[in-house]
C-alpha cells in the first residue's frame, strides 16, 4: 500500500523529468548532500546545463553574452520558488463563516508557503489573480526568506519572526532602493501563480511607478512577453494629493497578463447609448430596436477590392460611386447584394446634402444589421478608470466605525477588473488580500449578475501597531480585518439581496507544520531503538481534519470541496465531494468500517499507517477494495 509524500510538490525534480524526457544526454549526477553520511555517500540527478545549452543552439555556443534581466539573489529566488516544503494548512472550523456549504477559502500564512502547498490541488483552475503587493516605496514590505543562508549569514542579516519562530527579512534603508530584494520577492511568487491559471487565466498586478519598470520584465519572463494584455492606468488621488516637488502623481497601474493570449477572451462592458449624443436619429422601429446613429458606407481601405467598388442608383436616379471623384482605394463596406437588401430592409439610407448623395447604414441602440435585439457593448478601456484611494478608505470607516486599515484597495477598481473577465462560475485568487476587497468585489458582483464566482483570499498575519486603532478596536494582526470585512460586508450583501442564492461564507485555513513527525521524512536516520519507542509518526495534537485536509492537498484535490462525516463503531469516517476521498483515521479500523468505505466506491481511500496492527491488516484492506470497489485508490499516511 502505497504512502501520500505529505509535503508541495518538488518542481525542480518535475522539471528535471521533464529535460530528461527531451534530452537524456543532459541528465548528469552530484553529491547529496542532505542525505549523504561518512559511511555511504548519496547522489542525485542534476542538470548539465553547458550540454543543454549547446543542445538547444544550431551553432556553436560560446560565451554568456545574452539579453536578460537579472539581478542579486534571482537564482536564489528560482530555487526558493520550485524547492518542496514539509509544511500543511490546518483548517480552522471556530473562525470560519458557513463551512459546510461555502466554497471560498480564507488562508493565514507566508503566500509563497501557500501558492506551493495548492500547486497540485488549484493546478490550472484559478481564471483571475489580482494582487496589491507593496510597491517598495521604503521600508514596507516583508516575507518569508529562505535563501538557504548558513545561520552564521542569518545572524549577520537583519532580521524579524513570525508568533512561530519564522525568519522574516524585512527592507531596510541599508538596501538603497531595494530594488534586487523586491525583485525576488516578486519574482518567485510570479512563477508559482502561473501554474494555477487556466489556460484562459489572467493575472493583474497593482503596482506604481517605482517597480513598474521591473515588474513588466519579470511579467514579461514568467508568462510571456507576447502575453502582455494592458497596462491599465487608473486615477487614484485627487486634487488633494502633492507627493512630489516637481510633478503631481494622480494615477497607478494595474499591468495585465494572460497565460495564453491566443485563448484568453476578454469581457466587453454595456455600451450606454444614452450617453452618446450620435444616437439622436428615430424611425419606425424606435419602440423595440431605440434611436440610431449613422455610419457612411464608402470607406477608404488598403486592401482595396474591385469587387466593392460598384455604381449605386440614388433617389433621383443619379449614379454615385464609394470614392465620389477620388475612386480607389475607396470602396462600400457592404457587397452589392448586402447593400440591396440593407435598403429594402429599411437598414440603410441615402441621404442627400449639398455635396450630393451619401449611403449610410443605420446603427441601432438594441438591434444589428440582421435585425436581431442586442446589447450594444465596447472593450474595456485602459484609461479613465477613476477609483479614488480616499473612496476605500472612507467605505472601510464606514463598515468599521473607525479607520482601522491603512491604504485598502478601493471596491471600484476590483469591481472594473473582475467585470473585465469573464468569471461567472470561476475562482479569483489574491495572494497579498490586506484588508479583503476583492472577496468583497466578488461577492457584491455575484449579487449583482447571479454569478458564482469563487474566492481565495491569502495574507499574512502581520501584526498592527499596538498603537493603532485596529489593534485598539481588538484586531491584532490584517488577518482578523480582512476576515471581519468580509463577514460585515458579506451579511450587508445578503440583507440587501435577500432572494438572492449567494455565498457569503469562507473556509479558514493557517499554514503550519507538517503534520508528520519528522522521523517520517528521514527513515535512514532511525535506529532500531528510536523504532521500538515509536507509536505513531503523527503529531499528538492533529486532528482528524487536519489530515483530512493534508490528504486532499497531497493528492491534488481542492479543499473548498464539501465535505460530510459519519460514525460507525466507533470511527469516523469522512467523505469529500460524495466520494472524490473517504478517510478514517481512528486507530485500529474494524473490517465494517473498511467495508462501508469501500461500498461508497470512492476515487480515493486513506487511512493512518497505524490503523492496522499488521502487514496481514493491510493485506485485508487491499482484498476489501479490490472486491467491492476495484477503482479506488488506496493509500495510507
Amino acid at each position: 500500500m502505497d504512502k501520500l509524500r505529505m509535503e508541495s510538490p518538488d518542481m525542480t525534480a518535475q522539471n528535471i523529468d521533464r529535460i530528461a524526457a527531451l534530452f537524456p544526454n543532459c541528465i548528469t549526477e552530484m553529491l547529496d548532500e542532505e542525505h549523504s553520511t561518512q559511511e555511504k555517500k548519496a547522489y542525485k540527478r542534476a542538470v548539465n546545463f553547458e550540454l543543454l545549452k549547446q543542445m538547444l543552439s544550431p551553432d556553436v555556443v560560446d560565451g554568456d553574452e545574452a539579453y536578460e534581466f537579472t539581478w542579486v539573489g534571482k537564482k536564489a529566488a528560482i530555487v526558493e520558488a520550485n524547492k518542496p516544503i514539509r509544511k500543511t494548512l490546518r483548517p480552522c472550523m471556530a473562525e470560519s463563516k458557513d463551512w459546510d456549504t461555502t466554497e471560498n477559502l480564507y488562508i493565514e500564512g507566508d503566500n509563497l508557503e501557500v501558492l506551493k502547498l495548492l500547486q497540485e490541488s488549484y493546478l490550472g483552475k484559478v481564471k483571475m489573480i489580482y494582487i496589491d503587493p507593496p510597491y517598495n516605496t521604503g521600508n514596507d514590505f516583508i516575507y518569508a526568506d529562505d535563501f538557504m543562508r548558513s545561520q552564521e549569514e542569518e545572524n549577520a542579516q537583519m532580521g524579524m519572526y513570525d508568533e512561530d519562530e519564522n525568519r522574516l527579512f524585512k527592507n531596510t534603508d541599508t538596501n538603497g532602493r531595494f530594488h534586487s530584494d523586491w525583485c525576488s520577492m516578486i519574482y518567485s511568487r510570479l512563477m508559482l501563480a502561473r501554474n494555477l491559471l487556466t489556460d484562459d487565466g489572467v493575472v493583474f498586478v497593482s503596482i506604481d511607478d517605482c517597480e513598474m519598470d521591473n515588474l513588466r520584465k519579470i511579467c514579461a519572463e514568467v508568462y510571456g512577453e507576447e502575453n502582455l494584455l494592458v497596462l491599465f492606468i487608473w486615477k487614484s488621488k485627487g486634487s488633494g494629493a502633492y507627493d512630489s516637488a516637481q510633478y503631481k502623481t494622480e494615477h497607478e497601474y494595474v499591468m495585465a497578463y494572460a497565460k495564453n493570449i491566443t485563448k484568453f477572451v476578454a469581457n466587453r462592458q454595456v455600451y450606454d447609448t444614452g450617453k452618446d449624443p450620435a444616437y439622436a436619429l428615430t424611425d419606425e422601429r424606435l419602440a423595440f430596436a431605440g434611436k440610431y446613429k449613422r455610419q457612411a458606407l464608402a470607406m477608404g481601405t488598403l486592401s482595396y477590392s474591385p469587387s466593392l467598388d460598384y455604381p449605386m442608383i440614388c433617389p433621383d436616379g443619379t449614379q454615385i460611386y464609394p470614392g465620389g471623384k477620388f475612386g480607389p482605394p475607396y470602396a462600400w463596406r457592404y457587397s452589392k447584394d448586402k447593400m440591396q437588401k440593407a435598403l429594402e430592409n429599411g437598414f440603410a439610407e441615402f441621404v442627400h446634402t449639398k455635396n450630393g448623395w451619401s449611403l449610410f447604414s443605420k446603427q441601432y441602440e438594441k438591434m444589428d444589421g440582421d435585425g436581431n435585439i442586442i446589447v450594444r457593448d465596447k472593450p474595456f478601456a485602459s484609461l479613465g478608470i477613476e477609483a479614488m484611494n480616499r473612496n476605500g478608505t472612507e467605505l472601510l470607516k464606514k463598515l468599521f466605525n473607525g479607520k482601522i486599515f491603512d491604504y485598502p484597495k478601493p471596491i471600484d477598481l476590483l469591481l472594473f477588473l473582475v467585470k473585465a473577465v469573464p468569471t461567472t462560475n470561476d475562482i479569483v485568487l489574491d495572494f497579498f488580500s490586506g484588508s479583503a476587497t476583492t472577496a468583497h468585489a466578488v461577492m457584491q458582483l455575484n449579487a449583482e449578475d447571479g454569478g458564482h464566482r469563487k474566492f481565495i483570499m491569502v495574507q499574512f498575519p502581520e501584526k498592527c501597531d499596538e498603537a493603532s486603532e485596529a489593534y485598539k478596536a481588538g484586531y491584532k494582526n490584517i488577518c482578523e480585518i480582512g476576515k471581519e470585512r468580509i463577514r460585515r460586508v458579506g451579511d450587508k450583501i445578503r440583507a440587501e439581496h435577500p432572494d438572492a442564492q449567494l455565498d457569503t461564507g469562507f473556509r479558514v485555513f493557517r499554514v503550519d507544520e507538517s503534520n508528520m513527525e519528522d522521523v517520517y521524512y528521514h527513515p535512514e536516520e532511525l535506529t532500531q531503538t528510536m523504532l521500538g519507542g515509536m507509536v505513531s509518526n503523527i503529531k499528538p495534537d492533529r486532528s482528524g481534519l487536519d489530515l483530512l485536509y493534508a490528504c486532499l492537498l497531497d493528492w491534488g484535490v481542492e479543499i473548498n470541496l464539501p465535505h460530510s462525516a459519519e460514525t460507525l463503531d466507533g470511527c469516523t469516517i469522512h467523505n469529500v465531494d460524495d466520494g472524490a476521498l473517504v478517510a478514517c483515521f481512528n486507530e485500529n479500523v474494524p473490517d465494517t468500517v473498511i467495508r462501508r468505505m469501500a461500498d461508497l466506491h470512492p476515487l480515493r481511500a486513506v487511512f493512518r499507517d497505524s490503523s492496522f496492527a499488521s502487514d496481514d491488516s493491510k493485506i485485508n484492506v487491499t482484498e476489501i477494495f479490490k472486491n467491492l470497489s476495484p477503482d479506488t485508490n488506496v493509500k495510507v499516511i
